[in-house]
This record gives structure tokens, C-alpha cells and sequence, in this order.
């Protein structure tokens, strides 16, 4: 009898966002390989192999996809990988969802920046350096206040707003500690309509077969006030914002020579009410994004992404509209609070009838640490509701109804928005 070849699917990064992943390959008989360079992180304990490799790495991980034979490969959630995961399906002749120079594109905020403006998107004037001193000769180019961030890092890390040059230095500075390629980026900072959006989407052929909007909202007193605190559903966006960013966001994927696979999009709407593309990544988000959208529309893009990896057929993907008003809450602790994790409650109540999920992502004993970026979360929660006000009125009191146990603080209530 002929022996049927073992698929193997290798992810980068070992986050508890890889457990769904790793849970619906193996439903499918699919043998999970994860890799980075951090041996105790969550996912590993979970797949059925782990690389002890630097995900950044991108020659050393293609060895080790060679030798492991892998049929597919992907950075869910894991923006640091994304460019190793392009560069290694790329060699290797697996499915991904766009060619290596597009996600380099990508993947380095000042490049797409370029890229937008030179085929005529909305854009904020932008620029990327890497000489600490170069900006100091484009200071009239930008429209101040500005935003300093680094070109390739996500979840908000080493991202600030600058009111004046003077502030320029500090910020530079700062954004290049959380830098993997030494770079960074200025740009004019928007005043939103309404609110910043990220979402998950789905591209079949590098047709859009799914597209969604979310109002992304941020805690003004956290620590870093540009790490998202919670993702609702429905978007309160204009419906023909929506029209304009979904062709824009079609006309991009046609640019960009698009294939088949998830992406995460985030949008926004300017105070000028023109809407923006503001960054695409082909991967699925952070935040559990994907999970509360199959909750909220129905559509399993986790299992797609999974299949599309590997050469799998897909599902059929639908445009489903929004089953009630669903809020994804950022666990976190009170602007400059840290200490010892000791648990977390929630009025039964409340947790009865509105809470469909709760993923921690800390342990008693743990230490908390304050909130200037998304990997200093303390977990996620899924809520849903009957309409925008019963969940705007809920969540204005969490304080009221979640309590988060920390010691060795000062005194006083945890925040959770």
C-alpha cells in the first residue's frame, strides 16, 4: 500500500493567537511546526514540532522549511515573520498570498507609503529614514503634529505624536529600540471621522470575497494611547466610505499582483471625510480579529487561511452581514499600574448575557506590566449586543463590572478603556 505523504504546515511565532490555527490544522490532519527563538512560548506546547530559530531569520527558517519538507507556511498575527514566510513560500513554490517584494512592500510602512502616492491613494505626506538627523531638513514637508513610528513593527510598539521638532529626537530614538531593520517613519497625523478601522479580509484569485469595517477605538490615558483598546462591530463608518475603500482596496490588490489568502486592512476616514488606506498586511490580525469576526459574520477565514496554506480547497466564502453589535475589549491595568497578576471578575450578570469569550493571556503570579503596546494586554474579551447603545452603555461602565486583582500597587480601581 502506497504511503499517504504527511502535510505539514510551518507557523512563525509562538503566541496564544496560533492556538485557533494549530486547533483547526489538526482537525484537518494537518502536523503543526512552530518556530521562533523563545523555546516557553504558548503555541509550541501545542504544535506537534518546534524550530528554535529567529523567525527574522529568513535563510535559516527556509533550511529548516527545507529540511522539515514542509507543504505551507504563515506569520498569523506575527508581523515580524510575515517577510521570512513570503521569502520561504517563494523558494519553496508554496501558496502565499502575494510574491516577496510585495510583502517587503508591504511590510515597511515608509516603502508602502511611497507605493500609495506614487499610483495616486489617499496618503498623509510621509517619509522614511533611517539617518536620526535627516528629518531635521524636512521639517516645513510635514503638516505638524506628527506620528514617529517604526517602519516594521506592529501592535502600536514604539509609535508616538510629535506637537513640534523639538519632541522629534525622543521619538526617533524610541521608535528605532522597537525597529527590526533600523528604520523609521514621519508622517502628518490624521484626525479620524468617526474612527480608525482594522479588520481581516479575504481574497480568492486576488478577487475580495470578504471585506469588513470595525470602529477600532484607544484608551487616551494609556500608557501608549495608540495601542487599541477595543474593535467593534459594525463600523459606524459612512456606507460610502465603505464603497470607496473596498474599490480602493480592490484596486490596490490588482497593483499588487494579490493572490489567494487573508489579509489585515486598516482604514480610516479623514476629518477632510476622504477615506485612507493606511496599512495591508497579508496575514491575520493580532487581537483575535479573525475569531471575533467568525462569531460576528460567521465566515471561518482561520480555516481558509489554513487550507489555502497548504493547497487545500477552500470553503465557500459569503459577504454575511454582522449578527448583533460585538465588542472585542483589550484586557489591561490602569495607565502606570503594574504588579502581580492575581485574577480577574466579572459581574455574573454582565458575563451571562453579554460575554461570549475570555482569552487571558496572563497566569496568577504573573507581572503586569503597563500598557505601551499590544503585547502588554492582560487577555481579550468577546462581547455581543442587541444594538450600538446597549453596547456603548455597557462598556462605559466596565470599571463597574470587571475588576482586575493586581498587588503591589498603589491603591485605587483598574481601567480596562
Amino acid at each position: 500500500m502506497e504511503h499517504k505523504k504527511e502535510i505539514r504546515l510551518m507557523l512563525l511565532g509562538g503566541s496564544r493567537y496560533l492556538l485557533p490555527l494549530i486547533d483547526v490544522a489538526h482537525s484537518l490532519g494537518i502536523q503543526v511546526i512552530t518556530c521562533d527563538y523563545l523555546p516557553d512560548n504558548t503555541a509550541h506546547r501545542f504544535s506537534d514540532w518546534y524550530c528554535n530559530i529567529s523567525i527574522i531569520d529568513k535563510d535559516a527558517v527556509l533550511r529548516a522549511a527545507m529540511e522539515m519538507k514542509i507543504d505551507g507556511i504563515m506569520s498569523f498575527a506575527c508581523d515580524p515573520g510575515v517577510v521570512t514566510a513570503a521569502y520561504v513560500a517563494e523558494k519553496m513554490g508554496l501558496p502565499f498570498q502575494c510574491s516577496y517584494d510585495t510583502a517587503v512592500t508591504l511590510q515597511d510602512k515608509g516603502r508602502f507609503r511611497k507605493f500609495l502616492m506614487d499610483n495616486g491613494f489617499n496618503c498623509p505626506h510621509a517619509k522614511r529614514y533611517e539617518d536620526i538627523r535627516e528629518p531635521y531638513d524636512d521639517i516645513d514637508y510635514f503638516s505638524w503634529p506628527v506620528i514617529v513610528k517604526p517602519t516594521d513593527s506592529a501592535g502600536s510598539k514604539g509609535v508616538n505624536r510629535v506637537e513640534t521638532p523639538d519632541g522629534l529626537e525622543k521619538a526617533i530614538k524610541i521608535a528605532l529600540d522597537n525597529a527590526h531593520n533600523g528604520a523609521f517613519i514621519i508622517e502628518d497625523f490624521l484626525t479620524f471621522e468617526g474612527y480608525h478601522s482594522s479588520a481581516d479580509s479575504f481574497t480568492v484569485d486576488g478577487q475580495l470575497r470578504f471585506i469588513t469595517y470595525s470602529d477600532q477605538l484607544f484608551d487616551p490615558d494609556a500608557d501608549n494611547p495608540y495601542t487599541p483598546a477595543y474593535i467593534i462591530w459594525p463600523s459606524t463608518m459612512r456606507e460610502e466610505c465603505q464603497k470607496k475603500l473596498s474599490a480602493e482596496t480592490q484596486r490596490l490588490m490588482d497593483l499588487l499582483g494579490m493572490r489567494t489568502g487573508i489579509y489585515n486592512i486598516e482604514t480610516c476616514v479623514a476629518a477632510d471625510g476622504e477615506p485612507y488606506i493606511m496599512e495591508v498586511s497579508p496575514r491575520g490580525g493580532g487581537c483575535k480579529i479573525a475569531e471575533i469576526q467568525q462569531l460576528a459574520f460567521g465566515v471561518g477565514l482561520i480555516e481558509d487561511e489554513v487550507r489555502k496554506a497548504v493547497g487545500l480547497p477552500l470553503k465557500e466564502l459569503a459577504q454575511p452581514r454582522c449578527d448583533g453589535h460585538w465588542c472585542e475589549m483589550v484586557i489591561h491595568a490602569e495607565p502606570g499600574q503594574s504588579g502581580i497578576f492575581k485574577g480577574l471578575t466579572i459581574d455574573p450578570d454582565i458575563q451571562d448575557r453579554y460575554v461570549r469569550a475570555i482569552d487571558l493571556a496572563v497566569k496568577v503570579g504573573d507581572r503586569v506590566k503597563p500598557f505601551t503596546g499590544a503585547n502588554r494586554a492582560l487577555g481579550d474579551m468577546f462581547l455581543r449586543f442587541e444594538s450600538r447603545e446597549e453596547l456603548e452603555k455597557i462598556v462605559s461602565r466596565s470599571t463597574e463590572w470587571l475588576h482586575i486583582g493586581l498587588s503591589d500597587i498603589c491603591a485605587g480601581g483598574n481601567k480596562i478603556l
